[in-house]
Parts: C-alpha cells; sequence; structure tokens
C-alpha cells in the first residue's frame, strides 16, 4: 500500500507531539527539577526552534530564486507569527503543566507522577475539539482574516465526535491508573515470611 507524503508528515507531527509530553518532563527531571530547571528545558526548546524554525529555513529561503519566493503581506506575517506565538504558548503550557502537576502531587502526598498523567490525553484530547470549533466559525479568505460565519450546522457526527474524545481521554487515564495500581496492591497483599519455627 502506499502511502502519500503528506501522510508521512502527519505520522512523524504525531510522533512528535506525542514525545513531546513524556521527553520534556524527563529532561526537566534530569535537571534538577526545581522550579529553574523548567525554565532551562524552555530555553532548550527554544534553542531547537531557533534552529529548525529559524536557522534552516532562513538559509534555504535566502537561497530561493526570487522568482520563486513568496508574497510577503503584512497579513500573512502577523498570523504565521500567531501561529508560532500559539506553539511556543502551547510547548511553554506542557513544561509548566508537568511542573505544577508534580509539584500538586508532591502537596497531596501522592506519588510525583500521578498527575502527570492526565497530561498528555486532555492536551491531546482538547486539541482536535477546539480545532474543529475555530475552523466551524472562522473562515478566513485571502485578502479578508476576519470572516466569521456558520455555514452550516454541524450534525451530530460532531458531537459524537467530541463525546468519543472525552470517553478516550478517561478510557487513557483509567488504564494507566489501573496498571500502576495492580503492581502496589500485589506489594501490599505480599508479607514478609516471618521466621520459621524450630
Amino acid at each position: 500500500m502506499k502511502i502519500d507524503t503528506w501522510l508521512w508528515y502527519v505520522l512523524l507531527a504525531g510522533l512528535s507531539w506525542g514525545t513531546y509530553v513524556p521527553i520534556i518532563f524527563y529532561g526537566g527531571s534530569e535537571l534538577g527539577g526545581k522550579p529553574a530547571s523548567r525554565l532551562l528545558a524552555i530555553l532548550c526548546v527554544g534553542v531547537a526552534y531557533f534552529v529548525l524554525a529559524i536557522v534552516i529555513p532562513g538559509f534555504l529561503l535566502f537561497n530561493t530564486p526570487a522568482d520563486k519566493r513568496p508574497d510577503v503581506t503584512n497579513t500573512g506575517l502577523v498570523f504565521s507569527a500567531l501561529a508560532g506565538v500559539a506553539g511556543a504558548v502551547g510547548a511553554l503550557c506542557v513544561v509548566f503543566a508537568t511542573q505544577s502537576a508534580v509539584a500538586s502531587a508532591v502537596a497531596d502526598k501522592l506519588p510525583p507522577t500521578t498527575y502527570k498523567v492526565y497530561i498528555a490525553p486532555l492536551i491531546f484530547g482538547l486539541a482536535p475539539v477546539i480545532n474543529v470549533l475555530v475552523s466551524t466559525f472562522w473562515h478566513p479568505e485571502k485578502g479578508s482574516a476576519l470572516h466569521f460565519g456558520l455555514k452550516e450546522m454541524p450534525g451530530w457526527k460532531l458531537l459524537a465526535g467530541i463525546v468519543l474524545v472525552g470517553a478516550g481521554a478517561f478510557l487513557v487515564l483509567l488504564s494507566k491508573e489501573e496498571s500502576e495500581a495492580k503492581p502496589k496492591a500485589a506489594a501490599a497483599t505480599t508479607k514478609p515470611a516471618g521466621p520459621s519455627a524450630t
């Protein structure tokens, strides 16, 4: 079965975003787990963004023939920058969410990773729902960015999809909690053998 190029990019994006949360959590932990450790982790993310999103595209853009370069418009630049802001804010929020989740778990006298398991399912459950809702009401056109309206009422599939996303996130979290609870329960029921009678 032939997979189109765009599907490879989709799979790579899913792999990247799917691994981002555990990787950044582990990276921050290895940096000491202190509040300032998250700032260093954010700085590392920023360096990666700088190389991948500024240095490489800038080099390629300036080596593109003039007739093939993009049209530079204020609207295009502003909304492209806003997309970058949204991505950067999301990355920052993931970092601070993990830090806050660990602090909350410690304050509740639970294992530090107790609440961390909720972060990724909630983020990746909310993102497609918000994407669809925004796309339902916002219909930008060339030269008319702020074009809003409801072209047609969404069908039952949208509501069903939102419910299924919620159910999916719940099941992922429940499965994780159950898998972590089983070893604890087994350890609690296993008592060390007492001294044997002679």
